[in-house]
């Protein structure tokens, strides 16, 4: 009990457990659809360029929008902005989900909605990763930070799982209508949200001034300096899953959609494990040692996928790969979150945003680009290897920070050098 008392101790507030619990299905109906999506493109094209574009379109919206969105999350009530981007979700996948069903659905549609959905994400995700604060208080901040986390994360990386078993027990359309249902959890959590305090600061200030102020709070403070460094490279590399596992099942294990889902399902799995355990770890504060350990990590698993033709052996590197992924999207929610002003908080999360998903459309058409070009065999070694050769100058360049992270098991908080 005392095991689950520290796990899930932000859940005490109501408030933040209606927001968690609609989280729960929301998120992960998005990446439900989203790789249903990426399935359907490979099977309507069979080009991994054409996947990797998919996803581009995904993201490059929040590579465009996503700081600019900082500023805006940071003028109004949070909540009424997740309001109106949760009710755009639900009309786009109610569109995706019509025409998959009424088989009428063409390449350049399902391109359009993938923006739609890039656009609205540039302001939803900053907008709940900041609104965690306002929900719990600063007492059991750490832990909301980290099952927030969890939840996104979680389901960026388990949600493909459930969409691979989801389209081989049922249909791709079936995966859209589940995405689409997913929103109605979230909009009751977030009008059943009552707040006594609203942190919105109205500006006058021009979007691009207090842009620059997000970015120069991010350049000046060396820990989130580092994380933004080395967040650059991993999700830029090393979250390709969704354009390189379909290519890899198909071309390398000779397989279709059942490996592909149980190759998913591994990476599930491992970030499950890893979800659970850094929510009880919480309590200790940031673990920059383990930090820097599941970063080169996750680039050396992948790097290792070279030499792998079986699947029993993909599928214990993907198990370990999701566990790596999951403990590093989660210390580098807390590096940016904790220790910053509320004023400031939806232009550095966005700063986040903007790494975490932001730099996904170059990574996707990198993978995409060079398997076509070589073959799927070389999709996770060659992001996996070009992380490693450019994480190399990074901890070199800061070594003395590094330092400071590998020799400190517990940092305090309180005391973040700057």
């Amino acid at each position: 009990m005392s095991v689950l008392s520290n796990t899930f101790s932000s859940l005490r507030e109501k408030n933040f457990r209606y927001f968690w619990l609609g989280q729960c299905i929301s998120v992960m109906g998005t990446w439900v659809q989203r790789t249903a999506q990426t399935w359907l493109v490979y099977q309507m094209t069979q080009s991994a360029f054409l996947v990797g574009l998919l996803s581009a379109c995904q993201f490059i919206p929040i590579l465009l929008l996503t700081l600019p969105a900082g500023s805006i999350i940071d003028r109004y009530p949070k909540r009424r902005i997740l309001l109106i981007t949760q009710l755009g979700f639900l009309a786009l996948g109610a569109a995706m989900t019509a025409i998959v069903y009424l088989k009428i659905v063409q390449y350049w549609q399902v391109l359009l909605i993938a923006v739609a959905y890039g656009v609205l994400q540039s302001f939803d995700t900053p907008t709940r990763q900041s609104f965690v604060v306002e929900l719990v208080g600063q007492k059991d901040l750490m832990n909301g930070i980290s099952l927030n986390s969890t939840v996104f994360n979680l389901a960026k990386i388990a949600g493909p799982s459930l969409a691979g078993v989801l389209m081989v027990q049922f249909s791709v359309g079936f995966c859209f209508l589940i995405n689409t249902i997913s929103y109605i959890a979230v909009l009751i959590g977030i009008l059943m949200i009552h707040q006594k305090e609203v942190l919105a600061t109205p500006s006058r200030k021009r979007i691009v001034s207090d842009v620059k102020e997000g970015l120069s709070y991010v350049w000046n403070h060396a820990n989130i300096r580092l994380s933004a460094e080395l967040m650059l490279i991993v999700c830029t590399l090393n979250y390709n899953n969704n354009v390189i596992i379909p290519v890899f099942a198909k071309s390398v294990l000779h397989s279709g959609a059942q490996t592909y889902a149980n190759l998913l399902s591994a990476t599930g799995v491992g970030s499950l494990i890893a979800a659970f355990l850094m929510s009880y770890m919480s309590r200790f504060g940031l673990q920059r040692n383990i930090y820097l350990i599941v970063g080169v990590g996750t680039a050396a698993l992948q790097s290792l996928m070279l030499f792998v033709h079986t699947f029993t052996s993909a599928a214990i590197i993907m198990v370990l790969v999701g566990f790596c992924n999951m403990i590093f999207l989660n210390q580098s929610n807390a590096s940016f979150q904790f220790s910053i002003p509320n004023e400031l908080r939806g232009r550095i999360m966005s700063v986040y945003v903007l790494l975490n998903q932001g730099s996904t459309p170059i990574g996707s058409i990198y993978s995409g680009g060079i398997m076509d070009a070589f073959s799927g065999m070389w999709g996770f070694p060659s992001c996996g290897i070009l992380a490693l050769v450019l994480l190399v100058p990074v901890l070199i360049g800061n070594h003395k920070m590094v330092g400071q992270w590998l020799h400190t098991e517990r940092q305090n908080n309180s005391k973040d050098v700057v």
